[in-house]
């Protein structure tokens, strides 16, 4: 049979009850898709060509407005602009009758929609559902309403389910993807971008030679490297974020947070209501596991510092241990109208206590610490070259700060065979003992003690 194709010169619809028959009526429409896939984009185009024909042809109404939600849930209103700004203008006498699809178009959530449908009657605004043919002014409309609000809830309470069992199910399978349009360093797929991924390993090299989340939002910001989400300005926290996700090394653990109910949608931290699932090299790593692993220590670290927040202003800050009384030695600047001696001693002193350690001029410290690393190098040579091993996976860093930075921390001799950056990745602990000397732990629990020699600092005469 061959295909024919008839045009209607005008749209069917139900006639009025003579309840509602009015001249005049400034009537709106409403259309409404939960997705934007383009076949519902087809369906949306379809409603605003059939409700603008509709509205059109009535002799007794009065176009007053075509409202449109594009790819939203009809559980909430929260997040509905056309919806709201359609019932905004309503209340506010521009609208007199608003004509949508069905029920489920207009909200599936029943307390929603018959709070709404009541609000607008009260300010004299009908609403005709074409599908179920129903006119809220009508005594009826009421009764079907309530009954046909419910069963539009349940059928979302459903669909939401079915959808939830089937994204559990994947995770259960070690199947998972990420926001990637906010997800820096990887593209659709867990496929690494290059670009972002020099971001990430700049963020973690910087990490590891003593800056802190705030002085990488703040240098970030001022080159003009744009954050996840495209904005100018970064945020700590979003550094903390960086720096904690284990995506980064290859691994993924999934469900970290699970929506509470299909009608309000919030999202809750899971705390062990539902499993959660770690996949180990699930997709290819942009740091290294070792490397983040000792990131995470020392985030650690630096969050157990007992003695104020981590500031950054010296990579060694909270390592520095007194072993007399067990508090932090505190990186202090001793001062007058002829010297500037930057020194190392213990804060107990700044909390009224006399614990009598010595202190360690900053000058002598760099000297002790060169000593310490040598002797490291000749002990174990692998101490050095595996903390380079990982840092070979990072970007050189040519920018001129990354030099200054790097120079400001230490400045050993060239003949020393390792940099700055083992220095300050290799050793966990220092402790200063009361018969002066300076205890180094390293990462693999290697001891070095060292004795400190009484020592003048060199000042300009």
């Amino acid at each position: 049979m061959a295909k024919t194709v008839k045009k209607l010169t005008r749209p069917q619809i139900v006639s009025l009850p003579s309840v509602a028959k009015q001249l005049n009526r400034r009537v709106a429409a409403y259309a409404r898709v939960s997705t934007g896939s383009e076949q519902q984009q087809s369906s949306i185009e379809a409603q605003q060509d059939y409700y603008i024909k509709l509205i059109d042809f009535r002799l007794d109404w009065t176009f007053a407005g075509l409202y449109i939600d594009d790819g939203v849930s009809g559980t909430r209103t929260e997040h509905r602009e056309g919806f709201n700004q359609m019932i905004q203008d309503a209340l506010a006498g521009k609208i007199d009758l608003i004509v949508t699809k069905s029920i489920s178009r207009f909200a599936r959530n029943t307390v929603d929609s018959l709070s709404t449908i009541r609000l607008l009657k009260e300010h004299g605004v009908e609403i005709f559902f074409e599908k179920e043919n129903i006119w809220t002014f009508d005594s009826k409309g009421e009764l079907m309403l309530t009954i046909l609000s419910s069963v539009a809830q349940e059928e979302s309470r459903s669909i939401s389910e079915n959808i939830t069992w089937g994204k559990r199910k994947r995770f259960a399978d070690g199947e998972y993807a990420v926001a990637y349009g906010r997800f820096l360093g990887y593209d659709r797929g867990m496929i690494i971008n290059q670009t972002e991924a020099v971001i990430i390993k700049k963020i973690y090299f910087l990490f590891l030679l003593g800056m802190s989340s705030y002085q990488i939002s703040s240098l970030l910001t001022e080159q003009g490297v744009p954050t996840p989400g495209g904005k100018k300005n970064w945020s700590h926290g979003v550094i903390a974020s960086i720096l904690s996700n284990e995506k980064y090394k290859g691994d993924a653990l999934i469900q970290k947070h699970y929506t509470v109910d299909f009608i309000s949608k919030k999202q809750k931290k899971n705390e062990g209501e539902l499993p959660k699932y770690y996949v180990t090299g699930g997709h290819e790593a942009i740091i290294p596991p070792l490397l983040h692993e000792y990131v995470q220590t020392e985030r650690n670290r630096r969050m157990a510092y007992k003695h104020g927040r981590y500031s950054g202003v010296h990579p060694f800050l909270g390592r520095i241990v007194c072993e007399n009384c067990g508090a932090a030695y505190r990186y202090s600047s001793w001062h007058s109208t002829t010297y500037n001696d930057r020194v190392w001693e213990c804060s107990s002193r700044w909390r009224g206590q006399k614990c009598g350690n010595c202190h360690i001029y900053d000058e002598q410290f760099q000297i002790l610490l060169r000593q310490v690393m040598a002797t490291a190098v000749a002990q174990k040579p692998y101490v050095p070259s595996a903390i380079r091993k990982i840092l070979q996976e990072l970007p050189g860093m040519t920018d001129n700060r990354y030099e200054r930075i790097t120079e400001a921390l230490h400045r050993l001799p060239n003949k020393i065979q390792f940099s700055q950056s083992d220095a300050i990745i290799a050793i966990k602990t220092i402790h200063i003992g009361r018969q002066r000397t300076m205890k180094v732990t390293f990462l693999d629990d290697t001891e070095i003690i060292i004795d400190i020699p009484q020592f003048s600092p060199r000042r300009s005469q």
